[in-house]
């Protein structure tokens, strides 16, 4: 099974960068996903974490594997998976999305896990970008 750790982050505008540190049985490598989301106020970001996730899960898919561990910052994001929440009305077509993307795989698993540095390297790219 393979283990990704993922950090993200997205701005105002809903335009997002997720970094995903993988582990596999020959080694670490980092990968990034740009991805868009419609921002929305009262969900703590929520929607970023289920738009960084998707976009990740759907990469790592089509690059054909097929068991994944996913490790996610959002506590809430990792719960709504795991016990099949109800999610406030804005989030539902993205939790459909994200149960789409995570489908996909034979197995999978999203636990909660943070990576300060990765999302460090989303927020500074899109400082980065938003400069330029």
């Amino acid at each position: 099974m393979m283990q990704a750790q993922l950090g993200f982050a997205a701005d105002d505008l809903g335009n997002g960068i997720a970094y995903a540190r993988l582990a596999t049985r020959t080694g670490e490598r980092l990968v990034r996903v740009a991805f868009r989301v419609k921002r929305l106020t009262g969900l703590g970001g929520r929607e970023i974490a289920y738009g960084a996730l998707t976009a990740v899960a759907s990469m790592l898919a089509e690059r054909g594997v097929k068991s994944i561990r996913l490790r996610i910052p959002d506590a809430e994001v990792v719960l709504d998976v795991a016990e099949h929440r109800d999610v406030p009305p804005a989030l539902v077509i993205p939790y459909v999305h994200l149960g789409c993307a995570l489908n996909r795989f034979a197995s999978f698993d999203v636990a909660h896990g943070e990576d300060p540095d990765l999302d460090a390297r989303a927020r500074a790219e899109l400082f980065i970008n938003s400069a330029a």
